[in-house]
């Protein structure tokens, strides 16, 4: 067409020559705007034939259809229980760490209910959204609201079906259901019909981390420390808090899917908080792992550094303990060096404690008089003995002496010291420790305090959990030089059967009372036996 001049009049132009400019909309909307007044253009064509595109209307409809799919608030009319019948319990695991199996993201992560795999989102551009999209698995549970959603979809699932999967995944306790864990015998079964007893459950050793596993077992039968994990609100604690109190609600779960549980998530928590100290590919001591543990604890749940008691775990283990200290003199007439002289000047402190350390006697070097090893015994009233405030013991260049101090907490736990190490070696004392499950008498190793305790009364204390060490070979092929290594278990009392049973990891079996002290016990922890109202201070 040719230049119009600019003296000619703009009416005088053919109606209908020039055609209106095309619509800019996106395709996925309604459609361009040629197409909503006939399809048609004010010269007859439609947009892709005058401008030469080439493009069919077949192929355009093929686009439109391929925009993404309509979000709804609600499920549609009589569907919803639609792509519930997917669902997989068997394998849903809510063990491990809440990370986006994509992104590793722990922020807004979701669980398919039908692969069990993390995802983060659910909008339209998240992980979720697309793995519904390519794998056709339309169920998701938020991991910290519980709420189930149906993706692409978007809306929101309320359905009592899935009522259990949300209780495993956070399982919530009554009060009158924790206070009756230790009253009454407890049966449950998995999905697969295995009976299991809760809070005696399998525990995974993913590599080396069965250290921790006892630990956790024998404080999840510590009744208040239990009791406050399962019934207290932990929004506000620290994340181990929140981490050990989920762990422990599994432990007792009665409507578990599976007859053990995983310590992973925790695990990954304790390893960023102690630096990696404490990992699930190294073993560690129990005992370093538990005084870490319980510190840690105790400021997670808002405890003071400097005032004692202000955390339930210094409430249940912390004591008191009275050390007298005298410095070591070079006189030659003194026969026994550990022999505190009252001319010396004593110091008395009193010192704080949430465990106490046993030492055991030393360990024959000789063999009998039929040439064969024996395992020694000592009872455990003798190396409790150390706490009697008249035996003396060598601290460096001071003979100190110990004694226990009123109130006693309600939980003591005992280190048994069997590992020592020198410049070359270390080395294990094999001793048996013989004790009594129940009626441990402490009052003989407490300084009197009329205030506190009648004297003269007992003060009894009945064993909780056992941490037993075993050593096994390493190397079996040659057995000379083979190494020795290091695996243990926890006894623990079921207390509404009256019965003890062994936890070895995996491994859930019931022992003989009277067999307890056959293992190398390396820790115990026992329970302050509560007296009858009227009689005396507890």
């Amino acid at each position: 067409m040719s230049k119009r001049l600019a003296s000619e009049a703009l009416e005088e132009e053919p109606l209908g020559s020039i055609g209106s400019p095309a619509s800019k909309k996106s395709r996925f909307d309604d459609g361009p705007a040629e197409l909503l007044n006939g399809g048609l253009n004010g010269n007859g064509a439609t947009p892709t034939q005058r401008d030469g595109q080439g493009e069919d209307e077949d192929d355009f409809e093929d686009e439109v259809q391929e925009k993404a799919p309509i979000r709804q608030a609600a499920p549609t009319a009589g569907y919803d229980d639609l792509y519930l019948d997917t669902i997989d319990r068997n394998v849903l695991d809510f063990d491990f760490e809440k990370l986006c199996s994509i992104s590793l993201s722990n922020i807004n992560v979701y669980a398919c209910l039908v692969c069990g795999k993390y995802f983060q989102g659910r909008g339209p551009k998240s992980h979720a959204y697309f793995h519904a999209l390519d794998e056709g698995h339309h169920v998701f549970i938020n991991m910290q609201t519980q709420s189930v959603y149906v993706l692409p979809e978007g809306y929101e699932v309320k359905s009592k079906s899935l009522d259990d999967i949300k209780y495993v995944s956070d399982p919530r306790y009554t009060k009158q259901e924790v206070m009756d864990l230790d009253r009454k015998p407890r049966r449950a079964w998995t999905l697969g019909g295995k009976e299991y007893t809760p809070g005696f459950v399998g525990m995974n050793n993913i590599k080396e981390n069965d250290y921790l596993n006892v630990v956790v077992q024998a404080l999840s039968h510590v009744a208040p420390l239990r009791n406050f994990f399962l019934l207290e609100d932990m929004s506000s604690k620290s994340e181990l808090a929140k981490r050990c109190s989920i762990l422990f609600r599994k432990i007792w779960n009665p409507r578990a899917f599976k007859n053990h549980v995983s310590p992973h998530e925790l695990l990954q928590e304790i390893s960023l908080r102690s630096n990696k100290r404490f990992t699930l590919t190294t073993q560690s001591d129990p005992v370093e792992f538990l005084s870490w543990f319980l510190n840690n604890l105790h400021l997670g749940l808002g405890g003071s550094k400097t005032k004692p008691g202000s955390s339930i775990v210094q409430r249940i283990f912390q004591g008191k303990l009275k050390v007298e200290s005298q410095d070591i003199t070079a006189r030659a007439d003194v026969g026994d060096r550990l022999r505190f002289e009252e001319a010396a000047e004593v110091k008395a402190d009193i010192n704080r404690f949430l465990l106490l350390t046993l030492d055991l006697p030393a360990a024959p070097l000789f063999q009998d008089e039929l040439e064969r090893n024996i395992i020694p015994q000592v009872p455990l009233t003798t190396i409790l003995s150390k706490y009697d405030g008249m035996k003396g013991q060598e601290h460096l260049s001071q003979r100190k002496r110990y004694r226990l101090m009123h109130p006693l907490p309600p939980y003591l736990i005992f280190h048994i010291k069997r590992f020592s190490t020198n410049k070359f070696v270390s080395e294990r004392n094999p001793t048996i420790v013989t004790f009594d499950a129940r009626n441990l008498d402490v009052s003989p190793y407490v300084e009197p305090n009329p205030a506190e305790h009648p004297p003269g009364e007992p003060i009894w204390y009945d064993l909780v959990a056992n941490v037993v060490h075993e050593a096994v070979r390493a190397k079996e092929d040659v057995a000379d030089t083979a190494e020795e290594k290091k695996t243990w278990k926890v006894q623990l009392r079921d207390k509404g059967r009256d019965e003890w049973v062994t936890c070895q990891d995996l491994f859930v079996e019931n022992t003989e009372k009277e067999l307890l002290y056959l293992g190398e016990s390396y820790l115990q922890i026992w329970e302050r036996r509560r007296e009858p109202k009227g009689k005396g201070k507890a």
